[in-house]
């Protein structure tokens, strides 16, 4: 199932609808406005809040954590030790490690797991400005934590590449 996704997600109190491929509102972004930090929140179309995702807070590496019900999910951070520039890992905390890789800030990357795909990110099959795709390919993935992960990882290249510091 593929979703379309506005690119500036992290505006302040930004609030706006995640489609999927066939126009329907699949998740509500709450962009959570007057927070010292950033924040967001992911709710179903019956508003019930599915993620939340914050920028982890005296972290050693820039590092975002995504929750569930008030208890952490994963963190999300770049792989310290790889030859490849854009490489992130997802750290869930059952200890299930996901590999982020691709040209992050050109919006074309894969979400794997042990070599297997589980989504795709894409501009490629948009005509929409500002958009990009997440295409879910495994049908156990959890498309709210797939587009959580895709978001989270965008975030953290952007601010390395002006070399800002999640706080």
């Amino acid at each position: 199932m593929k979703y379309l996704v506005r690119d500036k997600l992290f505006a302040i109190g930004d609030d706006y609808w995640i489609e999927d491929e066939h126009g329907r509102k699949a998740f509500f972004v709450d962009g959570k406005a007057m927070r010292i930090k950033e924040t967001f929140e992911l709710k179903d179309p019956e508003g019930r809040v599915l993620i939340d995702i914050r920028a982890k807070m005296f972290s050693l590496r820039d590092a975002m954590t995504i929750e569930r019900g008030g208890e952490a999910l994963a963190t999300v951070k770049k792989k310290r030790f790889s030859l490849l520039r854009n490489h992130y890992r997802v750290q869930l905390v059952d200890g299930t490690e996901l590999d982020v890789s691709g040209k992050i800030l050109d919006r074309e990357f894969v979400v794997e797991y042990e070599g297997e795909m589980l989504a795709h990110i894409s501009r490629r099959w948009l005509r929409v400005r500002e958009t990009y795709g997440v295409d879910v390919v495994r049908e156990e993935a959890d498309p709210s934590l797939m587009i959580a992960i895709t978001v989270c990882v965008i975030r953290l290249a952007e601010k390395e590449r002006v070399g800002e510091v999640v706080d």
